[in-house]
């Protein structure tokens, strides 16, 4: 058995966080998203606190070779990693696909119960900047009020030395969105223990990331919505490739319209649990998988049924972009007008498709993803 500089087995350190890369079908660009996490500074740093990083890449229902590149990387890394005796690293081959599913895997299964923060991020995404890990986990660290810590998402668009009008609303658009209390599902962290007390339910459509942090924030529908529970993370960022087409926007703002629907119905609903029930969530929401795996669709096709527009999906639809536009400094009230009303038309042609597929009895809508220019960027930024 190898010994660490400091004279311990590489087992004896304990392991501060371990970190689930969900990847479906990443074959093109996994190798890429794992470099960008190798080449982190979290790996030296805990080497010096005499601690282990787990690194975990859950290739979920892969009809490609994800697994397999993934599996050669990790293993790799095991032997090779300048700070490997810091450094646990494996990839799973879990059958069923579904980020959901994968998620539930990692954080209930698979994830060391020893470890105090949890990592989760897409397996199509660059880091940007070798400190971003460390600092998500230092966040949670130094701010014992908060438990989830968040990054910059940086489209691929703003690297690009020419940008079209297309680039600019879509940038322009993101960023009026921005907030200290956002959560992207690409890549965030999160208290082991507060991560374990969720389970995503089966039938939840695209918008894990907002039930995740709807019940960080009140404590599990305890209390009012108090956003000190989210902080961002200095200097944390991480690049993916944004869509690139009015088409691509479309499918995705009406992926996004489904799952807020279905964000609003899961509240409405789990809100009528017991103090009880919502103390143990993810208990109570496993138990009802088991006993109606059918339970969220089923809510959601009452929901659509009781009313007639297509803009009564979810409370504050049509609104929801101008007061983000509202909050803004006045001049740059001027500057953002342009998006806001392009946003707009998109959140209208969106959520009207939406609602037709929610008519029809759907909810389980999951275009494309795939991020074939990764590779291209990660080679542009060396």
């Amino acid at each position: 058995m190898q010994s660490t500089p400091e004279g311990r087995a590489p087992s004896s350190r304990p392991v501060l966080v371990s970190i689930g890369v969900l990847a479906w079908n990443e074959a093109d660009v996994i190798r890429k998203t794992l470099d960008s996490i190798l080449r982190q500074s979290i790996f030296a740093e805990l080497s010096r606190r005499g601690q282990r990083c787990e690194l975990v890449c859950v290739a979920n229902g892969c009809t490609d070779a994800t697994a397999r590149i993934a599996a050669e990387v990790l293993d790799a890394a095991a032997r090779e990693h300048p700070a490997r005796e810091a450094l646990v690293a494996r990839a799973l081959d879990v059958p069923e696909r579904g980020k959901l599913n994968a998620w539930n895997v990692f954080v209930h299964q698979r994830s060391t119960p020893e470890a105090e923060l949890l990592v989760l991020m897409d397996g199509d995404i660059l880091l940007h900047g070798e400190g971003t890990l460390w600092s998500l986990c230092k966040a949670l660290l130094e701010h014992p009020e908060a438990s989830i810590s968040t990054d910059e998402p940086i489209k691929d668009l703003a690297l690009k030395a020419r940008k079209t009008l297309f680039d600019r609303v879509s940038l322009a658009t993101s960023a009026m969105s921005r907030g200290g209390a956002q959560v992207s599902g690409q890549l965030y962290c999160i208290r082991a223990a507060v991560a374990r007390n969720i389970w995503l339910p089966a039938g939840l459509p695209a918008c894990e990331d907002g039930f995740i942090k709807a019940l960080v924030c009140t404590d599990f529908l305890s209390r009012d919505t108090d956003v000190r529970r989210v902080v961002r993370a200095p200097g944390a960022a991480h690049v993916f490739e944004s869509y690139a087409t009015v088409a691509d926007v479309l499918r995705n703002q009406k992926r996004q319209m489904i799952g807020q629907t279905a964000l609003h119905v899961l509240d409405v609903h789990l809100r009528r649990l017991s103090p009880a029930e919502r103390e143990r969530m993810a208990e109570t929401l496993r138990e009802m998988d088991r006993a109606d795996p059918l339970w969220l669709k089923r809510l959601i096709g009452e929901h659509v049924r009781g009313i007639r527009h297509f803009w009564e999906l979810f409370p504050n639809l049509l609104g929801y972009r101008f007061q983000r536009l509202m909050k803004l400094p006045g001049p740059k009230k001027v500057a953002y007008l342009p998006a806001a009303l392009a946003g707009f038309l998109v959140t209208l042609v969106s959520s009207a498709m939406a609602y037709r597929f929610l008519v029809q009895g759907n909810t389980d809508f999951w275009p494309d993803t795939k991020s074939p220019n990764l590779s291209k960027i990660a080679a542009a930024r060396g």
